[in-house]
């Protein structure tokens, strides 16, 4: 079953409609659970409309994807880093020196 995503100002209007109807007519009609129109009350009441703000990710497919090809060269560098971090100790041990111009 996929899941609906209400909006800030559904979410008011549904808040609004139950103070005029009752909220079991109003949890049937907007096919909303009572628990989630709870959930909503207690947010509404406690934090106003900031608390009713929509949450969820809203990045875009290319920002995530621009995120993930980062982390790949973020770790590619890192590998590179170590790699050469190794030849500058196995120059040191062989000739005494980690600068390669020097020998």
């Amino acid at each position: 079953m996929k899941y609906k995503k209400w909006s800030l100002e559904e979410k008011l209007e549904i808040l609004s409609f139950s103070e005029e109807n009752g909220i079991v007519s109003t949890c049937r009609k907007f096919s909303v659970s009572a628990g989630t129109f709870y959930s909503w009350k207690k947010k509404h009441e406690s934090h106003g409309q900031a608390g009713l703000k929509v949450t969820y990710d809203t990045k875009s497919k290319e920002h995530k994807q621009a995120e993930q090809e980062n982390r790949v060269l973020r770790k590619l560098l890192s590998d590179r880093e170590i790699k050469l971090e190794v030849q500058r100790e196995l120059l040191k041990k062989k000739f005494g020196t980690s600068d390669p111009r020097k020998i």
